[in-house]
C-alpha cells in the first residue's frame, strides 16, 4: 500500500509475458545462492535504488533487512545501527483485475522478494553472512495455501497462481453488509463496522462463491503472516493483522506482555460466537488452525529463524533471525513515529506519552492515519481501538483513505493530456508530478493569484472514488468533480491535480477532527511513503490540517519499520519503542502558511467538501425512490 508507488490499473500481465516471467523466475529459484543475482531476473523487470552512499564490508556491524510488499512491487532495504539506509532494491509484482476482483500470486510475490534482497545486497556492498536480522511488512492481502503450503485459487479464473485477494479487492461488499448487519461486540473494535477490504467478508465470499478452494484451503493468512511463515516455517500469526483485518480481540492478551509469557501465545482473542453468526463456523475447528492459533507481538521471534531452504532462496543465513510482521502501514508507523526533531526533544524533555499527540501519515496507494492513545477511544467509522496493534501497550487508530496515490494516477492517466505530458516529462528528465508542480507555479504567476492553492476556486474534488473507509465508512461513495469545463490542455489537467490533491488533504482533515473530538488530542502529522516525497501534496496538507508535518530522514520509514522488527527479533533492542527511538530520526518538517487568507479559503473549499457528500447522500435517496 504505501511506499514507492505504482499504478495498478494497467498492470494486468499478457500470457506470453507470465509464461516468460515464470520460466525465468523458475530458473531463478533453482541456481545456487552465489549465483543468485540481477540475471535470474529480466534486468527490464527490476527496478534498483542505491543511497548516495559506497559502504565497505565489517563484520562486527548489524545490518538489518526490511522487506515490504507493496502493491505494485517488493522492495528491501538494508539499514545500519543509525537506522540510515544502506541501499535498496525494488521488483515488481503481477497483479491482476478484473472488476472488484484483484488479485495476486504468492509465488510470484516471493520471487520478487528474493530479486529485491539479492539486489540491495550488491549494491549495499552487503554479503549474506552480514544480514543480521529479517522483518517483513506487507499489505494486508489475503493468501489461500493448501496443506503442503501449495497456492490455492481465490479467482473465478480458477488459475492456481491468483491465490491472493488484494486488500484493495471489493468484491465482498454484499457479505461485509451481511456481517455488519449481524450487532457482533467485535464490530465496535472496528469502528462499528468491518470493511470489504478487511479479510471476514473476503473469506465469507470465498465460501459462498468458490466451494471447491474453501474446501481445499489449509491455511488462511494474512500477505505479512504468510511471507515470515514461508520464511521460518513458523504459522504464529501477527498480532497487528489479526486484530486490524480479523476482528482478533488483541487486549486478550494484556497480561502476557513480558518475554516469558509472550512465547507462543495462544490464540484466545477469536469471538466463535462471531464466526458461527456470519456463517463461519468451520474456521473454529482445530482451535482455529485455519486462520491462527497462536499469535505473538510484533517483533517477537518467529520460529528458528530463516530455514535453510528460505537462506539459500533470498542469499542469506539459515537461522538468521526473523520478526514477527506488520501490516505496511503499521510498519511505517513504526518506522517514522519516534521521528521528532532533535532540537525539541530537548527542549521538552522526554515524556512517554507525547507519542500520543502525533498522527502518521503513510501515503501510497491509500493513505492510513495512525495514532495511539493510552486509553481505548471508540471512534465510530474508524478502525480501532486495537490494543498493541503497532506499538506495544497502545491503542491504535486507524483512519484511511483507500485510494490516494491510486486516484492521483488514474486522473493523470485517464486525461486527454496524459500522453503529451508524459513526453515533457520525459524530456526533461522529471516526474510527472514535478512538471505538474512547476506548471501550477507558473501558472500561479501568470494569472497573479495571490497563493498557488487559489487556483482551483472552481474546482472541487470529493475524492472517495473507491469508497470511504473513513471517518463517514462508507464502501458505496463516489467521488465527484465540480467545475469541469471542454478545457482539456495540460493546465487543465494541472488544476484538477492540485484539486484532487486538496481533496485527499480535506479527508485527512476531516479523519483529524473526526478523532479529536472523540479523545485524540493530536496536533503534529508525520508523512512517510511515495507521497510525501511530494513537496506539493505535503504543503496542501499542512495548510489545510493547520498542523506541522514532520518528514523523516530516511524516506524508506515502512522498510525502516519492518527492519526494527528483525532487530528486535534478534536481540539487538529490548523492546520495540527501544529500537524505535534508537532508529527513528527527523528529517525536514513542513509548517503551515502563516497567511489568514490561505485559512479561509481552505475552510471555505472544506466546507464544499463536506457538502458533496451531503449532496450525494440525498441524491441516492431520491434515485432509490424513483426505483421503488
Amino acid at each position: 500500500m504505501s511506499g514507492k508507488r505504482r499504478g495498478w490499473s494497467d498492470t494486468t500481465p499478457l500470457l506470453a509475458q507470465q509464461q516468460q516471467q515464470e520460466e525465468e523466475q523458475e530458473r531463478s529459484l533453482s541456481i545456487t545462492t552465489t549465483a543468485y543475482s540481477l540475471n535470474s531476473i529480466s534486468a527490464s523487470s527490476l527496478f534498483v535504488e542505491m543511497s548516495t552512499t559506497t559502504t565497505t564490508t565489517h563484520p562486527s556491524r548489524s545490518i538489518f533487512l526490511g522487506v515490504d510488499v507493496g502493491t505494485g512491487s517488493a522492495r528491501a532495504g538494508l539499514f545500519d545501527e543509525n537506522g540510515k539506509l544502506l541501499g535498496s532494491a525494488s521488483s515488481p509484482i503481477q497483479i491482476w483485475k478484473d472488476g472488484d476482483c484483484i488479485e495476486q500470486s504468492s509465488t510470484d510475490i516471493w520471487l520478487a522478494i528474493c530479486a529485491a534482497v539479492t539486489s540491495a545486497c550488491s549494491h549495499a556492498n552487503v554479503s549474506g553472512e552480514e544480514v543480521t536480522s529479517v522483518g517483513f511488512a506487507a499489505t494486508c492481502s489475503l493468501v489461500a495455501v493448501d496443506a503442503d503450503g501449495s497456492p490455492v485459487t481465490v479467482s473465478w479464473s480458477g488459475d492456481s497462481r491468483r491465490n491472493v485477494i488484494v486488500w484493495m479487492d471489493h468484491r465482498a461488499a454484499k457479505q461485509a453488509e451481511k456481517i455488519n448487519s449481524s450487532d457482533s461486540p467485535v464490530l465496535q473494535y472496528c469502528g462499528g463496522a468491518v470493511s470489504p477490504e478487511m479479510q471476514p467478508p473476503k473469506l465469507l465470499w470465498v465460501k459462498e462463491n468458490l466451494q471447491e478452494s474453501w474446501s481445499m484451503v489449509f491455511r488462511w493468512m494474512d500477505l505479512s503472516d504468510w511471507l515470515s511463515y514461508r520464511a521460518t516455517g513458523d504459522d504464529t500469526r501477527s498480532l497487528c493483522t489479526t486484530v486490524c483485518k480479523w476482528t482478533y480481540l488483541g487486549h486478550a492478551h494484556m497480561q502476557q506482555m513480558n518475554e516469558k509469557k509472550s512465547r507462543d501465545m495462544e490464540a484466545c482473542g477469536w469471538d466463535d460466537g462471531f464466526w458461527e453468526e456470519i456463517g463461519l463456523g468451520d474456521l473454529i475447528d482445530g482451535h482455529h488452525a485455519k486462520i491462527g492459533r497462536s499469535v505473538a507481538f510484533p517483533g517477537h521471534p518467529s520460529g528458528s529463524g530463516l530455514t535453510p531452504t528460505a537462506a539459500k532462496e533470498l542469499g542469506l543465513v539459515a537461522g538468521t533471525p526473523v520478526g514477527i510482521s506488520l501490516i505496511d502501514a503499521h510498519a511505517g508507523g513504526v518506522g517514522v513515529m519516534e521521528s521528532v526533531p532533535e532540537l525539541d526533544a530537548e527542549a521538552k524533555g522526554y515524556d512517554k506519552e507525547d507519542i500520543c499527540s502525533r498522527m502518521v501519515l503513510v501515503c501510497g496507494t491509500s493513505t492510513c492515519h495512525m495514532a495511539v492513545s493510552r486509553s481505548k477511544l471508540f471512534i465510530p467509522g474508524v478502525w480501532g481501538p486495537y490494543w498493541s496493534a503497532m506499538v506495544p501497550e497502545f491503542w491504535l487508530t486507524e483512519g484511511g483513505q483507500s485510494a490516494t496515490g491510486a486516484l492521483l494516477d488514474h486522473i493523470i492517466e485517464n486525461h486527454v493530456a496524459s500522453p503529451h505530458l508524459a513526453n515533457l516529462s520525459a524530456s526533461q528528465q522529471i516526474s510527472v508530478f514535478d512538471l505538474l508542480n512547476n506548471m501550477l507555479e507558473s501558472m500561479m504567476h501568470e494569472l497573479k493569484s495571490p497563493f498557488l492553492a487559489a487556483l482551483t476556486t472552481d474546482i472541487h474534488v470529493l475524492p472517495d472514488f473507491h469508497g470511504n473507509r473513513s471517518p463517514i465508512a462508507d464502501p458505496k461513495a463516489k467521488g465527484v468533480i465540480s467545475g469541469l469545463t471542454l478545457e482539456s490542455s495540460e493546465k487543465q489537467l494541472a488544476l484538477l491535480y492540485l484539486a484532487t490533491s486538496q481533496g485527499i488533504a480535506y479527508g485527512t482533515r476531516h479523519i483529524l477532527e473526526h478523532c479529536n473530538a472523540h479523545g485524540h488530542k493530536i496536533d503534529t502529522l508525520l508523512a512517510c511513503g511515495g507521497l510525501a516525497k511530494n513537496p506539493l501534496f505535503i504543503q496542501e496538507h499542512a495548510d489545510i490540517t493547520g498542523c506541522s508535518i514532520i518528514l523523516p530522514r530516511e524516506s524508506e520509514s515502512v522498510l525502516l519499520g519492518a527492519a526494527i522488527l528483525g532487530a528486535v527479533a534478534a536481540k539487538k533492542y529490548s523492546s520495540l519503542m527501544e529500537a524505535m527511538k534508537a532508529l527513528n530520526a527527523a528529517g525536514q518538517v513542513i509548517h503551515p502558511s502563516k497567511d489568514p487568507k490561505v485559512k479561509k479559503y481552505h475552510d471555505a473549499k472544506y466546507h464544499i467538501f463536506r457538502e458533496l457528500y451531503e449532496q450525494q447522500l440525498s441524491q441516492r435517496l431520491i434515485m432509490a425512490q424513483a426505483l421503488e
